[in-house]
């Protein structure tokens, strides 16, 4: 009789634990935009430079509109602890995600965040620290310490999906080390160049105890959702209520 009350009690707090923890494939998906590069563009640019980059007026204009659409931004660690953990988010939670250490993201786009309490994510491409037209040393520290996220874009922008096992101390191991070194924070997160990955990637990634990996805009894994994170790259193409709009349809 009291093992079977026993069992009974151990079976119903199972039974309540498990439907209280909901896996990360089946969370509703927080809106996570990714920009590359902030400046002018002409109309005879090329499709890449269309694709990849937003003018300083169009950043303007997507960060207020962010604003007064109710957007609230929260960090990975906010986000890692919602598919992770169950942690409750704002009622309209956004990552604004930023690739490749350009310039322009510290100079700019901070500027503008500023405005509205945002906090971004960058992530660095350590061989392009110090470069012209790249963010320095002194400009990573300082994101840190005013509240936004550094995390790992790799060494040179390789994509994992050519990696040998050789490359993964040259991509990974040795620039997150340098990042931990500059920033004195740990570096739990990783966006893939291009957007590419593979199973190879997830399970070093795992490995070496990222917390979560960012992807672009294509298929997440099943089983490891949480190391393919989709974002939408926002086109420079696109008018403000065009963004507005993809973020309510991209993301479910």
């Amino acid at each position: 009789m009291k093992k079977s009350l026993v069992l009974g009690v151990v079976f119903s707090f199972l039974t309540i634990s498990w439907s209280c923890h909901t896996k990360p494939n089946n969370k509703k998906e927080v809106p996570i935009l990714c920009y590359h590069n902030i400046k002018n563009f002409s109309a005879k640019a090329s499709p890449d430079v269309k694709a990849y980059s937003t003018t300083p007026k169009r950043f303007t204009e997507q960060m207020k509109a962010l604003y007064d659409n109710g957007y609230q931004t929260i960090s990975p660690d906010e986000l890692y602890r919602y598919l992770i953990h169950n942690a409750l988010l704002p009622p309209k939670p956004i990552l604004i995600t930023f690739d490749d250490t350009r310039a322009e993201q510290f100079t700019l786009a901070i500027a503008e965040m500023n405005k509205y309490h945002f906090k971004g994510v960058f992530f660095i491409m350590t061989v392009s620290i110090g470069k012209p037209g790249y963010m320095t040393k002194n400009q990573i520290k300082i994101l840190s310490q005013t509240g936004h996220t550094i995390g790992l874009h790799t060494w040179d922008h390789t994509a994992v999906t050519h990696y040998t096992e050789n490359d993964w101390n040259t991509q990974l191991i040795r620039p997150r080390k340098q990042l931990e070194n500059l920033i004195g924070q740990p570096i739990d997160y990783f966006s893939y160049p291009f957007g590419l990955w593979n199973q190879n990637a997830i399970s070093k990634l795992r490995s070496e105890h990222f917390k979560l990996a960012f992807i672009l805009s294509s298929a997440k894994d099943k089983t490891h959702p949480e190391f393919t994170v989709r974002r939408k790259t926002i086109a420079g193409t696109w008018s403000t209520p065009t963004m507005l709009k993809v973020l309510q349809t991209t993301f479910h």
